[in-house]
């Protein structure tokens, strides 16, 4: 980004906070008036740094959900789970994804967006075993029991479904902590 593309915006009524926002291509930072040169130009690279780790954040989009799919599956189920398309939809209200093995679909809320890429992943690979085993039973849960920070993930979800007034998830049959029957 070159120095055109940063707008420096100095107010005599801020004292010690600064900011910063995207304007388009432009990126605007706002500070103190009182700051010398020097300071302005650390404040500056400091919030220009700051602003593109936030973007590096951002969700993923559709291609790179299936890749990370394709990955998971690899890893963790020896590539024999191959959904058709992996997608993130906004009218799933009551569930954080689901797949239809029939047509090889997998679809995710776009309201786990933001959550830790672990959590992410548990919930891909949880679809992606649906792929291969129909159901919640002692078959699906021993493909979906070698993601490691499974028990982390689904503890996550349990919290963020309480958050936002979900109905908690059963504990389906053949769960981790749940009697094998099989």
């Amino acid at each position: 980004m070159s120095a055109r593309d940063v707008e420096v915006r100095r107010s005599r009524r801020r004292r010690r906070t600064v900011s910063a926002y995207r304007d388009g291509g432009r990126t605007v930072v706002l500070i103190p008036a009182s700051f010398s040169a020097a300071e302005e130009a650390r404040w500056v690279e400091r919030m220009l740094a700051r602003l593109a780790r936030g973007e590096s954040r951002r969700p993923v989009g559709d291609e790179a959900l299936q890749a990370r799919a394709a990955r998971l599956s690899e890893r963790y189920l020896g590539g024999h789970a191959r959904p058709q398309s992996v997608r993130w939809v906004s009218t799933m209200e009551k569930r954080w994804a689901s797949c239809t093995p029939s047509d090889g679909t997998i679809r995710v809320s776009d309201r786990l967006q933001d959550v830790p890429t672990h959590v992410l992943d548990y919930v891909l690979l949880h679809e992606l075993a649906h792929l291969l085993v129909a159901g919640h039973g002692p078959a699906f849960w021993r493909l979906v029991a070698s993601y490691p920070r499974l028990e982390r993930a689904r503890g996550f979800l349990d919290g963020l479904a309480h958050a936002t007034g979900m109905p908690p998830s059963a504990e389906p049959e053949g769960a981790p902590g749940q009697p094998d029957e099989g």
